[in-house]
């Protein structure tokens, strides 16, 4: 008999307790790979990956993720990924009701979709679809505000084709797929996220970079989450990126010092790693190193 996709997979939460996470490692994102590494200026990555720093960082990720007891699942690698395919969070997005392969917006990314694809099958997750050319759509721009209200960035990663798509799967089961504009930031090269600018704490808070979020988005959100904002000299490190394990406990950067402790006098357990090579030198924080695939 099948099993149910919503008992080995779900979605339609960014805080419920962390059963079950996607990752995918510097190793099998070919970080130590000589001929991958030399594409990282072309990535948009800071400076030339330390792959063994990298590794390091990662691990106690991961470490932390157990801690919760969330089960680890690693994609394999490299094939034909990039160095970004560490940034497991943007090439698909689980559902209650099965699995949906993404098509990133940066060409690097494009074969990250199908390799989710297959992680999916293999472990018997009904797909539910796939977004197709021309859409485009990755996970950092997906949040979901409750269990039928589905919030998605429009920018350079996730267009309107792509949006129209993921609505088009989701509306039969009931979901509200809202559109939110996204700023231009530091332009298309730059991997600029809806989860760059807010991240989910819990069912009534959100961590946000008030600045840079669009009039329309923040009148939405103020009608259902207490914001608590980053200091802005960290927005550069990833302030904003910080992953909810459940139960008001929080995964973030160390660097963050400032924001963490903001988080902290608002009564949450701030959990963290350091992020500078790992993190910070290729603009992914916690979220976008881990695709929740099952969560309480």
């Amino acid at each position: 008999m099948q099993v149910k996709a919503s008992e080995i997979c779900n979605g339609h939460s960014m805080v419920g307790a962390l059963r079950r996470v996607l990752v995918c490692s510097p190793h099998d994102a070919g970080w130590d790979s000589p001929e991958r590494a030399s594409q990282w200026h072309e990535l948009g990555f800071g400076h030339a990956p330390d792959a063994k720093v990298a590794t390091l960082q990662h691990r106690a990720m991961c470490r932390e993720l157990e801690s919760v007891g969330a089960e680890i699942l690693y994609l394999p690698g490299p094939g034909n990924l990039s160095l970004d395919a560490v940034y497991a969070h943007d090439a698909s997005l689980p559902t209650d009701y099965g699995w949906i392969a993404l098509r990133p917006g940066k060409r690097n990314r494009v074969a990250e979709g199908g390799r989710q694809r297959e992680f999916a099958e293999q472990s018997d997750i009904y797909l539910l679809g796939e977004v197709q050319a021309p859409g485009t759509a990755e996970g950092g721009d997906m949040v979901w505000l409750d269990s039928h209200t589905l919030l998605m960035g429009q920018g350079y990663r996730s267009n309107a084709a792509g949006i129209e798509q993921i609505r088009a799967l989701l509306q039969s089961k009931g979901i509200t797929v809202i559109a939110a504009p996204l700023p231009y930031g530091k332009g298309p090269a730059a991997c600029l996220h809806l989860m760059s600018l807010m991240s989910l704490l819990d069912e009534t808070t959100a961590v946000v970079d008030l600045p840079w979020m669009a009039v329309e988005t923040v009148e939405l959100l103020r009608e259902r989450f207490t914001f608590i904002e980053i200091d802005p000299s960290e927005r550069d490190t990833l302030a904003c990126n910080v992953l909810s394990l459940g139960g008001r406990r929080l995964l973030a950067l160390e660097e963050n010092r400032n924001t963490n402790e903001r988080l902290r006098l608002a009564g949450f357990d701030v959990r963290t790693f350091a992020g500078s090579e790992l993190c910070i030198n290729g603009g992914g924080g916690p979220t976008c190193l881990t695709r929740p695939i099952l969560r309480a």
